[in-house]
């Protein structure tokens, strides 16, 4: 059980696990999408972004990219980076591939997508390489107070 799942259960929020095999090494939400037979659309990817010390968790589809300065203009920042993946693995406790908006080690502000929006459910990293999470996305955006913006391209 990860640090998510054990958050989620613990919150009582209504979810559903997924396991699936992992056995690639990039682009791990699309991976993911085939491997539960699931739109790419509906699988959203966890990237972690920063400004000086400040820490940014922002969700997206997989099949689309994150657009850094709507993602800066959605929270009132000029600009976002993109954490390295080292630090990003340092500042939530997860592997990359595996990194979920939940329970991350160090708080962070939350970006969603509004795509998801016109989803009953979307699927995020539950912790680990090969298992998802599958979330109202009303749940998710209560959960972390996630603001939500049109922030994928």
């Amino acid at each position: 059980m990860t640090p998510a799942i054990r958050l989620l259960k613990k919150m009582g929020t209504t979810f559903r696990i997924h396991t699936y095999q992992c056995d690639v090494h990039d682009d791990f939400g699309k991976h993911c999408a085939h491997q539960l037979g699931v739109e790419e659309h509906k699988v959203f990817k966890t990237l972690l972004l920063q400004h000086e010390k400040h820490t940014v968790t922002a969700i997206v589809p997989v099949n689309t990219r994150l657009n850094l300065k709507l993602s800066a203009k959605a929270i009132h920042f000029k600009q976002l980076t993109m954490m390295l993946p080292t630090d990003a693995e340092r500042v939530t406790g997860y592997k990359l591939g595996g990194i979920s908006p939940f329970a991350q080690k160090k708080t962070s502000t939350t970006l969603l997508d509004e795509s998801a929006l016109s989803l009953s459910s979307i699927f995020v990293s539950g912790g680990k390489r090969g298992l998802s999470i599958e979330i109202a996305p009303q749940e998710l955006i209560k959960l972390l107070n996630a603001t939500v913006a049109p922030i994928g391209d």
